[in-house]
């Protein structure tokens, strides 16, 4: 007897594809973590991916976190200086492992699971409410620090808007991590010195960086002593010790090759080495730079040189700075608007910085140079090439090192930076080895300098 065996392409495709849906599903057994934004300076929701029948689905894990909480490479909450993030992690296994479950179900079954379905196991315990960490019952210090941060912003301060919100959330962090109630009564020098110290080993910050941060901080209380929110000085008596580091600037032979560097007119590095070159031959801060206006420029007279006269967007404070041909050739460029980045505005910051390091190599400014940063009053000593280090301040500093070099008087440089004190103004000075030996030449007899014979004594 004979048996024909059939078979449906049905029954095939389905059986197929039910393997293939076992496969994907089973592949789901270990979640792995991401952030939503990570590079958010404000707490990101934190998500999953699953992949079935060829479709991804998103799974919110119901939980948000700063992302300088969260280790990228393990994908989980730190915990080590933020002991409440275990609570997190915690949950974060747990969804893990409910998600698990729900797949190895399903893929024995050989089916896949619906997106409501997974979407649901993250919203059956909804987080615990917690209470705000930093604000005492009743306090309104946030919301006035809030008002402060918003008062600066419109007094066209963005930077320093963006500066104090750091600080903010530095405080934030701080009390959260040590269960402090945060308000005006309750910032005695005490919690400041741990806020201090917090920010030196928990925040790895350097002496300037929480010297500053201070400074915002005690800033705010005064800002706010004047609005009558408060009467409290204590702030006053603490203190963090400011490291002054050292002055990079550029030569006149660095600043010459980088001015010879030939570049595509128009390219992104040409752009970017006029900003710079712009800085370096009128010392004004970026933010001055990209404010700069058709009104701003005063033509040439009997009088005066072509120059500008503006007002500084850090300080407020009027200056005039002349014009040098090459100057008022590139202030042309800008306002005719070939300076624009792609979007028709002045390239930004961030953006300058890193190109000017790439201008920096092709220039050859490649000398090794000593970075030192002081945390805690310990030198943190590196060894880098100049290029790595330059930035658009680095103008502003040059502009001050030659100018002072050429026998400008401080006075004068000062005019023209907008400096109204020596002591801020000293930050900027690069006397380097050899202009010391020169200027002490010009006061001093010098002894000659014996030829070298090549000869050997015997």
């Amino acid at each position: 007897m004979s048996y024909v065996v059939s078979y449906d392409r049905t029954d095939e495709l389905l059986l197929k594809r039910q393997l293939q849906t076992r496969f994907t599903v089973a592949k789901q057994s270990k979640i792995s973590y991401l952030l939503n934004a990570p590079g958010a300076d404000k707490p990101t929701p934190i998500f999953t991916f699953l992949s079935f029948d060829g479709r991804r689905v998103k799974v919110y894990a119901n939980r948000s976190i700063h992302p300088r909480q969260w280790d990228a490479t393990e994908r989980r909450a730190l915990t080590r200086g933020y002991p409440r993030n275990g609570k997190l992690n915690d949950w974060l296994n747990l969804l893990a492992e409910r998600l698990t479950t729900c797949c190895d179900t399903h893929a024995a079954a050989g089916t896949a699971p619906t997106a409501a379905e997974l979407r649901a196991l993250a919203e059956t315990e909804a987080p615990a409410a917690e209470p705000e960490p930093v604000a005492a019952p009743g306090g309104l210090f946030w919301q006035r620090y809030e008002e402060w941060v918003s008062y600066t912003r419109a007094a066209g301060n963005v930077r320093t808007a963006q500066a104090h919100t750091t600080a903010g959330r530095h405080l934030r962090e701080f009390a959260d991590l040590n269960g402090y109630a945060i308000d005006f009564d309750t910032l005695t020098p005490t919690v400041g010195d741990r806020w201090a110290a917090y920010l030196l080993n928990v925040g790895g910050l350097t002496d300037n960086t929480i010297n500053k941060h201070l400074g915002r901080l005690k800033a705010f209380m005064r800002w706010a002593g004047k609005r009558g929110y408060t009467e409290s000085t204590a702030l006053d008596r603490v203190s963090w010790a400011r490291r002054e580091p050292d002055v990079i600037a550029l030569s006149t032979a660095e600043l010459a090759a980088l001015e010879s560097l030939p570049l595509a007119l128009g390219a992104r590095l040409d752009k970017a080495r006029a900003w710079f070159l712009l800085a370096c031959y009128t010392g004004l801060r970026y933010s001055d730079l990209v404010s700069i206006k058709p009104q701003h420029i005063r033509p040439a007279t009997d009088k005066l040189p072509a120059h500008l006269r503006l007002t500084a967007q850090k300080t407020r404070a009027v200056v005039n700075v002349p014009l040098s041909a090459r100057a008022l050739n590139i202030v042309n460029r800008l306002l005719a608007g070939d300076l624009a980045s792609i979007k028709n505005q002045p390239i930004t910051n961030p953006v300058l910085n890193r190109f000017l390091k790439e201008l920096g190599q092709l220039a050859g400014i490649d000398t090794p140079v000593e970075v030192i940063r002081y945390r805690g009053g310990i030198a943190d000593v590196t060894t880098c090439a100049k290029y790595e280090k330059l930035t658009v301040h680095t103008a502003r500093r040059t502009f001050v090192t030659l100018n002072l070099g050429k026998g400008m008087s401080a006075e004068f440089v000062m005019k023209l930076t907008g400096h109204t004190s020596y002591k801020s103004f000293q930050r900027y000075v690069n006397l380097t080895p050899q202009r010391v030996a020169e200027e002490f030449a010009r006061f001093h007899e010098m002894p000659s300098i014996e030829p070298d014979l090549g000869q050997n004594c015997t």
